[in-house]
Formats: C-alpha cells, sequence, structure tokens
C-alpha cells in the first residue's frame, strides 16, 4: 500500500497517487488540484532542482557568440563547460565561463571594482560584443550593484553587457529561467521597429546533439523560414532578428513560455507552444505551425512530410513492441511539458507509465498528466530520490527517463535508464529521435544485465 511509503509529512501535497491509497497525498479522485506545485523546495527533502542561476544559464549558455561571466566564488563557475550538448554552427566561445572569484576580502570590502575590471578584460581583449553578467549567491548578499557596473561599461566599451541577478536564494529553477527570458529582451528591445519578415522564431530549444536542426529541416521541407532561435545555435546578430517574426514557436513551455507572452506584448507576435518528442507530438506540432500562419500550401505540405514520416517512424517500432509489452516506466524530467511528451511517446511503444515526475511543474501541467495516465499512477512533483526510489519499486518500473541526477538511483536500483537530460549527445526531438528512443529504450531496458542485478525494496 502506498499509505506505508515513508514520506516527509510536508511532502505529502505534492504528490498525488490516482489509485487513492496514499492518505494526505490528494489521491483518488483523480483531481490534481490538491498537488501543491511551483513552489519552493522543503528544507531537508534534498530536492533534484537546482538554483536560480542554473536556470538562468541553461537557457542563455548556448548563444554561440556571448562571454559568460559569472560575478561569485569559482565553485559557480564549476558549472560551466558543455553544461549542455548543444551544437554549434559559428562560434564555440559560449563553451568556456569567466569570474570573478570572489574571496573573503570581496565580501568584506565588495567586489564592484573586480567586476569592473574583468569587464574590461573581456571588451578590449576578447573583442565580445554581448557579456552575460551573472550575480550568484555571494555578490547578492553583500549588495553588488552589478546593474550599475553593466550599465557603465556598456557606456564605455559601447558594447551589450546584460546583468543577470541569480542569486541562488531568490527563488526556483523557475525564476532563473524567467531572469534569462528577460535578458534576452533586453537584447532584443532596441530592435523592435525591425521590418516584419515571412518566417517564425524557435523559443525553447537549445540544439542538444542538433536538434534545433533537425526542425528547421522540417520547417523548410515544408515551406516555412526560420527567422531565428532562442537561444540553440544563436547569435547576438541572430537574436536582434526577432522582433520580425511572424510566430513564435515554443519547444520547452518551462524556460520560454515568458519569453514568449513578453514578445507577444512587445513586439505583437503570437506564439504556439509545441512539442517535438515522439510522433503525435512531432505530426501535430508541424500541422498547428502551418496552420497558424495561415499558409494552406505549407498545411498541404506538411500532411505530406507527416504522413510519409509517420509510416517509416511506425514501421521502425513494430519489431520492438514484443520486447515492450507488459513493461512500465517512471518519468522524472524538469518541465511539464516534456514530462506529457514522454507519457504519449511511451504510449505509442505499448509501455505504461506508473510513475511521473517534474522538477518545475505547473498545475495545468499536471491536470494534463493526470489525464494521460492510468488510474494506479503516482505524480510527484519536485520529488527527492528518496521517494523516486519507494515509488518505482513500489510500482515495478522497468525504466527511469531522467536526468544526470538520477542515473545512479535508476542502476544502483537494477532498473534501466534513458538520459533525457540536457547534457546528451543524442538527438531525442523529430522522427529521428523516435528512432533513437526506441533504440535506446529497447537496450537498456532489454539488456540481460539486469537478469544479474537483485532489486531491493528497503
Amino acid at each position: 500500500m502506498i499509505k506505508n511509503v515513508s514520506v516527509l509529512e510536508e511532502r505529502r501535497k505534492s504528490i498525488l497517487d490516482k489509485g487513492g491509497a496514499c492518505s494526505g497525498c490528494g489521491g483518488g479522485s483523480g483531481i490534481t488540484s490538491n498537488i501543491a506545485c511551483d513552489t519552493t523546495s522543503v528544507s531537508g527533502a534534498v530536492s533534484q532542482r537546482a538554483c536560480v542561476y542554473s536556470g538562468a544559464r541553461v537557457v542563455l549558455n548556448p548563444v554561440t557568440d556571448a562571454y559568460h561571466l559569472i560575478h561569485g566564488p569559482i565553485g559557480c563557475a564549476s558549472y560551466t563547460w558543455d553544461i549542455r550538448g548543444s551544437l554549434t554552427s559559428g562560434p564555440e566561445i559560449f563553451r568556456t565561463s569567466f569570474s570573478t572569484d570572489l574571496r573573503e576580502t570581496d565580501v568584506i570590502f565588495g567586489g564592484e571594482k573586480k567586476l569592473s575590471s574583468a569587464i574590461d578584460q573581456l571588451a578590449e581583449k576578447a573583442s565580445a560584443k554581448l557579456i552575460f553578467v551573472y550575480g550568484t549567491c555571494i555578490a547578492g548578499v553583500i549588495g553588488d550593484d552589478i546593474d550599475a557596473v553593466c550599465a557603465r561599461a556598456e557606456k564605455k566599451h559601447g558594447i551589450r553587457v546584460i546583468p543577470v541577478k541569480a542569486s541562488g536564494f531568490s527563488g526556483t529553477k523557475s525564476q532563473g529561467y524567467k531572469l534569462a527570458c528577460d535578458a534576452i529582451m533586453q537584447v532584443i528591445l532596441p530592435y523592435k521597429d525591425v521590418p516584419k519578415a515571412d518566417g517564425v522564431n524557435i523559443l525553447g530549444d537549445y540544439n542538444l546533439a542538433g536538434e534545433m536542426w533537425i526542425i528547421k529541416n522540417y520547417l523548410k521541407e515544408i515551406g516555412i523560414n526560420v527567422i531565428s532561435t532562442a537561444t540553440g545555435d544563436a547569435s547576438f546578430e541572430s537574436l536582434k532578428k526577432m522582433p520580425s517574426a511572424r510566430l513564435n514557436v515554443v519547444q520547452c513551455a518551462g524556460s520560454s513560455t515568458y519569453l514568449a507572452r513578453r514578445m507577444a506584448e512587445e513586439f505583437g507576435i503570437p506564439y504556439i507552444n509545441v512539442s517535438f518528442f515522439g510522433i503525435s507530438d512531432t505530426a501535430d506540432s508541424l500541422r498547428r505551425i502551418a496552420r497558424a500562419l495561415g499558409d494552406s500550401a505549407a498545411v498541404k505540405r506538411a500532411e505530406v512530410f507527416i504522413a510519409a514520416q509517420t509510416k517509416a517512424a511506425e514501421a521502425f517500432i513494430e519489431p520492438y513492441r514484443p520486447g515492450f509489452k507488459g513493461k512500465k516506466a517512471a518519468i522524472f524530467v524538469g518541465g511539464g511539458f516534456k514530462a506529457i511528451s514522454l507519457i504519449k511517446q511511451f504510449n505509442e511503444l505499448g509501455i505504461e507509465t506508473v510513475v511521473v515526475g517534474t522538477q518545475t511543474g505547473k498545475e495545468e501541467d499536471y491536470e494534463v498528466i493526470s489525464s494521460l495516465v492510468g488510474g494506479d499512477t503516482v505524480i510527484l512533483d519536485d520529488a527527492n530520490p528518496s521517494e523516486l526510489e519507494e515509488f518505482m519499486l513500489l510500482k515495478g518500473a522497468d525504466i527511469l527517463v531522467g536526468g544526470v541526477k538520477e542515473r545512479p538511483l535508476a542502476y544502483k536500483l537494477g532498473i534501466a535508464f534513458c538520459d533525457h537530460n540536457h547534457e546528451r549527445r543524442h538527438a531525442l526531438a523529430g522522427f529521428e529521435g523516435v528512432r533513437n528512443f526506441t533504440r535506446e529504450v529497447n537496450l537498456s531496458m532489454n539488456s540481460p544485465v539486469w537478469a544479474y542485478c537483485r532489486r531491493e525494496c528497503g
């Protein structure tokens, strides 16, 4: 019985048991309005979430010619080299970070002079055009005026120096997303009057393993031009073109819907949320983009393209179905939109999702998740390793889809694992991604190694 699972009392409102066996977990009715989400983590719960700075950094990092300057201790700069598996068709400046390396004396006397000097070095020695300055926890505690330092640097060097005040204690990872979107708006607002062009922006895709290029090729195939991207394979010059687009296509709703809303307000650009994970979502997204543009020819080309690609993808999956029969999956990812797509994708493979959770999901995300899963599924917001372990064992999960922090947990439990995190080097988006995902799930879940592993329920 789930009611016997060891859960911190403060965490019970963030867990939904649709089967109704978890007293106090909001279960039974299948209505997720009771699930506590989009709040700060419970102290001592060992949350898997990252900090505000992390949220800002992962969104902004793929801008290929931007310099990222961390105003904080050197430890914050360890979140740096290739933190995303983002590929570039241009510069690779974004792969390296720079730090002011704040120390004890800086905490006492302030670090503004050190920050100003670091910006001068980047502007003069590296010929930087765009610098993002991240204020981390220590900078926030000592009260350095990062806004003033950046404003003086812009005037002095005639370049864009954008402050991102991302002290980890100021909120959740979602707050970091918002700060990153505000930083992008600072970059593009001066170009709000650029002439309109026939095309779309893609927001919230970070070109992991070249996925942005896959999506752009699909849109090219059906006759739709991509004006700019944010931020996968983006550059300072490409970002400046964003206000000219007719439509914003938002792939990662959690990180970029706020940016799309701001662009709708400032530039009058409408937006739609899409997903390119799985057959059904990829097909639906291409249709919706063509229809949103009102391009009847693109709609027709999209249908032809979708029909051919869907047939080929389903033919690829078919031989794997016998090995997936009766299998159960657990999902723990960053955002609600990705979790929703993964549930659908597992359904396409004939695999039941029995545990699903996110780090930053919203109430509306959990409403959709609840409608897609079976009546005995456990839904968790901001889960910790202990909860994931107990529920995966209780529900008999055969595979966990998650990120780098969840991999050791799955392997220690004798459960297969599929990496869907931002460090990965294999594309999982689009019809190509369907093949890669199917192949990886099969290789991991049906590996003979699990016959030699003992599962312990603790």
